[in-house]
C-alpha cells in the first residue's frame, strides 16, 4: 500500500503533529508513505522522518491549479494509492482526484467542532464527502455526526497517538520557579478557552502567588489572543501567566512543567493529553470529547465539568500541596496510555480498515 498525509501547514498543531505521527509510524508497514504540505511548511517539519516522501505545494487561495497539478504529479510519480487528508485540505484532495480518479481520499476530522461549522462550510463538505472513500474521526460524536450529515458511511474512531520527541535540541526555558510550573500545551484558539485558564490563575495567585502558568501553543495574533494578553495585564497576571507561543521542543518544556493541564470547552483527543501522559505528568482537565475515555477521576489525573473554575482549582491545588499525588498520577496515565494509545495498536486497525 502505497499512501501520502496531506495536511494544510507543519505548524505546531495537534491535527499537523498527527499528520506527521501517522507519515513516520507507517515507514516500515507499507510500500510507501508521504507527506504534502499543501499551504506553509513550519517547525514540525523538523519531526519528519527522513525516509517519508516529502513535497510542499505552496498552495496561494482556495482554487489553486497549479497546486492541485502538483500534487497529481506526486501521486502519479509515487503510484500513491491513498491520500489521507487531514482536516480542511479534504478540498485539494477531492480537485486532484477529479483529474486523477485512481486516488482513494480519506478525511481525518481532528476538528472537535464539525458539528458547529458554518452552512456554508456544511454544504461544501457534504459535496466533497461523495468522493471520499472514508472518513477517519477523533471522537464518538464526530462519528455520529458524520454518519447523519455526510455522504460517505464508511466512519471510523481511531485514537490519537504519539511518541516522545528526543531528537529536538531543547531550546525553551520555561520561566518562574522549578518544581511549581503549571503547563498548558494549547494554541491560542477560542475551543481552547484559555480564558478559563486565566481565571483559575487569578484565584491560584492569591494563595500560592509563587505558582506560575506556561501557555505554549500557535498565537495567531487574531483577537482572541490580543484579549488573552490584555486580560493578562488587567489582572495583573503578568507574573503568574505567560505566553509562549509556537515551540518545537515540547518534550523538553513538558519536561520542566510540574502539572498539566487542558481547559478546553471542547475537543477530539489531544495529543497533548497523549504527550503528557508519555512524559507522566499529572493532570487535570475538561470532560470533553473523548478526554472521559482516557482520565479516570482521582485515578490518573483530575477531570471537571467544563467552565468550571472552582472544581478546577480545587483539584489543582491538591496536585499543588502534595508531591506524592503528582507521582502516582503522573505514572497512572503514563500506565494508560502506554495500553490504549500505543502507535502499533492504531496503526493495526488503521491499515486493517483501509486493506477491507
Amino acid at each position: 500500500m502505497r499512501i501520502v498525509q496531506l495536511i494544510d501547514s507543519l505548524e505546531m498543531g495537534g491535527a499537523e503533529k498527527m499528520a506527521v505521527n501517522y507519515a513516520n509510524a507507517l515507514l516500515g508497514s507499507i510500500g510507501f508513505s508521504g507527506l504534502i504540505a499543501t499551504r506553509a511548511e513550519g517547525d514540525l517539519k523538523s519531526q519528519l522522518s527522513e525516509k517519508v516522501g516529502y513535497c510542499f505545494l505552496n498552495k496561494k487561495k482556495t482554487f489553486d491549479f497549479n497546486a492541485v497539478r502538483k500534487l497529481k504529479k506526486y501521486c502519479k510519480v509515487n503510484q500513491i494509492e491513498v491520500v489521507h487528508a487531514h482536516s480542511s485540505s479534504y478540498f485539494v484532495a477531492v480537485l486532484t482526484k477529479f483529474i486523477y480518479p485512481k486516488i482513494k481520499v480519506i478525511w481525518h476530522d481532528h476538528n472537535g467542532l464539525s458539528e458547529f461549522i458554518t452552512k456554508k462550510e456544511t454544504i461544501a463538505l457534504k459535496i466533497a464527502s461523495f468522493f471520499f472513500s472514508g472518513i477517519i474521526v477523533v471522537n464518538y460524536q464526530l462519528k455520529s455526526w458524520a454518519i447523519r450529515e455526510l455522504n460517505c458511511k464508511r466512519v471510523i474512531y481511531l485514537p490519537n497517538f504519539t511518541s516522545v520527541e528526543t531528537s529536538i535540541e531543547p531550546q525553551t526555558s520555561l520561566k518562574g520557579i522549578a518544581g511549581k510550573r503549571i503547563l498548558c500545551l494549547a494554541n491560542l484558539r477560542p475551543q481552547k478557552n484559555h480564558f478559563l485558564l486565566l481565571a483559575i490563575a487569578e484565584k491560584i495567585k492569591e494563595n500560592y502567588p509563587e505558582w506560575t502558568f506556561h501557555l505554549v501553543g500557535k498565537d495567531f495574533q487574531d483577537e482572541y489572543s490580543a484579549q488573552i494578553k490584555a486580560l493578562i495585564v488587567s489582572k495583573k497576571l503578568e507574573n503568574t501567566v505567560f505566553v509562549y507561543g509556537s515551540k518545537n521542543d515540547t518534550t523538553n518544556i513538558i519536561n520542566q512543567a510540574d502539572i498539566a493541564v487542558l481547559t478546553s470547552d471542547s475537543e477530539g483527543l489531544p495529543v497533548a493529553l497523549i504527550e503528557y501522559g508519555l512524559l507522566k505528568k499529572p493532570v487535570v482537565t475538561t470532560n470533553v470529547g473523548e478526554i472521559p475515555l482516557i482520565i479516570t477521576d482521582g485515578s490518573n489525573g483530575f477531570i471537571v465539568n467544563r467552565r468550571d473554575s472552582e472544581a478546577f482549582c480545587i483539584h489543582l491545588t491538591k496536585l499543588m500541596n502534595d508531591g506524592t499525588l503528582r507521582t502516582a498520577m503522573g505514572n497512572a496515565l503514563y500506565q494508560t496510555i502506554s495500553e490504549n494509545n500505543s502507535e502499533e495498536a492504531v496503526v493495526e486497525k488503521y491499515l486493517n480498515w483501509l486493506k477491507n
